[in-house]
C-alpha cells in the first residue's frame, strides 16, 4: 500500500526522536529477543548444558541479522510470534537451532525484552528530562531578579520574580526526575522463571539440582545488564510494573502541562514568549498574531499521556490467575505510545525553554498598574510611624483606592492612585519618599535568594551527574 493511502502514526512521523522511535522498533525488539537467546545458551552451557562454543559463536554471529521475511512465512503457519522467530534464528544458525530457547517460555523473551526495552527508554526519557531542567535552570538564574506579578486565581497577587516562578516548573519536574531514577536503579528483570513461574523445565533441565535453576536465574539476570529479577513470578512478570512507570510518565505529563499553561497564560500577557521563527505564522487569517504554537502541542500530548496511564491499571487489575493475554493488544499501544508521547513533548520543551523571550517593559508596565494597591500597606504603616492617625488614613486610602480602581475598570483611564496619596498632606509623605516605596524590588521577599539557594542545592547536584550529556539543542520544524 503507498505510504500516503494509509495511517501514519504522528508520534513516528512528526514529533518523536529518532532514538525513541528506534527503541519501540521491531529491529531492537527482535534483536533483544535474540541477545536473551545467547544469554540463556551460554549461561545454560556454563553450568553444565551439553551446548558448544560453537553454537553459542552462531548464535551471536546473527544477532542484528534479522530475516524479517523468514519470521513472517512462519508466522502465518504457527500463528505463533515467538516460535517463527524461534526457527528464523534456527535457519541461520543451523548448529545452534536445537538448544534455542531451551526450556523457556514465550515470555522468557517477551516480557524480559519489554522490561529492557523500558529500561532503555527511561534512560533516554531521564537525559532529556535533565536538559530540560538544565536550560530552565539557565533561566531561572538569569532573571531572578526580575519582579513581576504574581498570581493567585488568575488576579493579580504579591509580587515574585521571573526566575521564582520558572523554579516552580523545576521544583516539579525534580521529583520527576527522582520518581523516574528511583524506578529505574530498582527495576528488575523477569529472568528465567519458565511457563508459570515455577521453574519447572529447568529442574528437569538440570536433572532436580536446585542451585543450578536459582543460578541460572542470576546469571541471565546479571549477563542483560539487571541486579535483580523478580523473586516470584506468574508466567508474566507483574503487570503493576508497567502502571508504575506509565504512572511517572503521566506525572511528567502533567509537570509539563501545567508549565505550558504558565507560558501561554503569560504570553497572552505578553510578558514571555515562546520561541517563534523567523518566516512562522501564527494564524492564516490573523497574519499579526504568534500564537504559544509549541506550548499548545505540549499541552495536547500530555492530556494524551495522562489518559494512557489508565491502561496499565485496567490491565492489571483484570489479569486473571497466573496471566491471561487480554494484556498484549494494550500493552503495544500503551507503553509504546506513551515513551514516544513524553519523548515528543520533552524534545518539544528543550526547544521552547531554550528560547524563551522576556519582555520586561510589559512586565514593568503591569507591575505599575498594579503595585499602587499592594504599596499602601507600607505607606500606611509609614504615616503611622509619623503621627498619623492609623485608622483615619485606612479609611482614606480605601475611598482613594475605589475612586482609582473605578477609574481603571470602568474609565480605562490609569492608576491614580499614588497621585491621591502623594497630594494629601494628612500622610506627611514626600513624593519622593512615597515613590521610593514604589520600587518593585521591594515587594519580592526573598525570591532572589529562593532561587539562588534552591539551584545551588537542588538542582546543581543532579545537573552535574549528567554533565556529559548536557547540550540536546532540538531545532524543530513548526
Amino acid at each position: 500500500m503507498p505510504k500516503h493511502d494509509c495511517y501514519q502514526n504522528p508520534l513516528i512521523q512528526r514529533y518523536a526522536s529518532k532514538e525513541m522511535s528506534y527503541i519501540f522498533s521491531p529491529q531492537k525488539k527482535f534483536k533483544t529477543w535474540r541477545e536473551l537467546w545467547v544469554a540463556l545458551a551460554e549461561c545454560e552451557m556454563k553450568l553444565g548444558v551439553n551446548i558448544t562454543n560453537e553454537q553459542i559463536e552462531e548464535l551471536k554471529a546473527n544477532i542484528d541479522n534479522i530475516n524479517f521475511e523468514d519470521a513472517k512465512r512462519f508466522e502465518k503457519e504457527t500463528r505463533h510470534d515467538v516460535m517463527s522467530h524461534v526457527k528464523a534464528y534456527g535457519l541461520l544458525c543451523p548448529s545452534a537451532k536445537g538448544i534455542i530457547h531451551l526450556g523457556a517460555t514465550s515470555a522468557y523473551v517477551g516480557d524480559n525484552t519489554d522490561i529492557i526495552i523500558m529500561k532503555d527508554a527511561m534512560e533516554l526519557t531521564l537525559v532529556k528530562l535533565v536538559n530540560l531542567i538544565n536550560n530552565l535552570k539557565k533561566f531561572a538564574s538569569t532573571y531572578k531578579n526580575i519582579p513581576t506579578l504574581g498570581f493567585t486565581h488568575f488576579q493579580a497577587a504579591q509580587l515574585t520574580t521571573v526566575g521564582k516562578r520558572a523554579c516552580l516548573w523545576i521544583q516539579d519536574l525534580l521529583i520527576d526526575f527522582e520518581d523516574l531514577n528511583n524506578r529505574l536503579q530498582n527495576l528488575k528483570l523477569r529472568g528465567v522463571k519458565g511457563t508459570t513461574g515455577t521453574q519447572a523445565s529447568f529442574l528437569s533441565l538440570f536433572e532436580g539440582d536446585h542451585d543450578k535453576v536459582k543460578k541460572l536465574d542470576e546469571l541471565v539476570t546479571s549477563t542483560m545488564g539487571f541486579d535483580k529479577s523478580y523473586a516470584v513470578t506468574g508466567q508474566t512478570y507483574t503487570r503493576k510494573l508497567d502502571h508504575q512507570i506509565l504512572s511517572i510518565l503521566s506525572s511528567i505529563a502533567q509537570s509539563m502541562h501545567k508549565m505550558t499553561n504558565d507560558i501561554r497564560l503569560l504570553q497572552s500577557l505578553k510578558e514571555i514568549e515562546e520561541p517563534f521563527a523567523k518566516n512562522q505564522i501564527g494564524s492564516s487569517a490573523m497574519a499579526y498574531k504568534r500564537n504559544p504554537m509549541r506550548s499548545e502541542r505540549i499541552s495536547s500530548l500530555c492530556k494524551y499521556v495522562i489518559s494512557e496511564s489508565l491502561n496499565p491499571a485496567l490491565v492489571h487489575s483484570t489479569q486473571w490467575l497466573e496471566r491471561t493475554l487480554d494484556d498484549s493488544a494494550n500493552r503495544r499501544l500503551s507503553i509504546a505510545q506513551s515513551f514516544l508521547a513524553i519523548d515528543s513533548i520533552l524534545e518539544i520543551g528543550i526547544n521552547v525553554t531554550d528560547g524563551l523571550v522576556v519582555y520586561e517593559n510589559m512586565i514593568k508596565k503591569h507591575i505599575n498598574e498594579e503595585l499602587p494597591f499592594m504599596a499602601t500597606e507600607t505607606i500606611l504603616m509609614e504615616a503611622v510611624k509619623r503621627g498619623g492617625d492609623r485608622q483615619h488614613l485606612h479609611e482614606k486610602i480605601r475611598i482613594y483606592s475605589m475612586e482609582s480602581a473605578k477609574n481603571v475598570k470602568e474609565l480605562g483611564k490609569h492608576n491614580d492612585l499614588m497621585d491621591k496619596i502623594i497630594n494629601d498632606p494628612e500622610f506627611r509623605m514626600t513624593e519622593d519618599e512615597i515613590l521610593s516605596i514604589m520600587d518593585p524590588i521591594n515587594f519580592i521577599g526573598r525570591a532572589s535568594e529562593q532561587v539562588a539557594e534552591f539551584i545551588e542545592i537542588e538542582v546543581e547536584p543532579i545537573i552535574n551527574i549528567f554533565r556529559d550529556k548536557l547540550g540536546l539543542n532540538i531545532d524543530l520544524e513548526v
